[in-house]
């Protein structure tokens, strides 16, 4: 079993994606839901931390990340010996590639 680790960036995503639905939307039961879902997802890349696709294989650009789908958002993550790290958490509409490779 692979350890987890969540990156700053992406517990700002998660308070992000929270206060987003929770106040900009008017439904605080519809963010914990969300929320819930998002961390049940990345849960199970302690188990099978390959389950997610790897970035590489959708964009022209070599790189490690591996990306999950949950709901409207992509997590998007690497695997190494020992940890599992999510990076960041994003919507789905956002230029996530840009967002994501930009912070490299």
């Amino acid at each position: 079993m692979y350890k987890l680790r969540i990156n700053p960036l992406a517990r700002k995503d998660l308070l992000e994606i929270r206060e987003y639905i929770s106040k900009e939307l008017d439904n605080p039961s519809a963010a914990e839901k969300t929320l819930t879902r998002i961390a049940d997802s990345y849960g199970k890349l302690k188990d099978f931390p390959h389950i997610g696709i790897e970035l590489s294989s959708k964009i022209d650009v070599v790189t490690d990340y591996r990306f999950l789908i949950s709901g409207k958002y992509i997590i998007f993550y690497k695997v190494d010996d020992v940890y599992v790290s999510i990076y960041r958490i994003l919507y789905g509409r956002r230029d996530y590639i840009k967002i994501l490779l930009d912070e490299e």
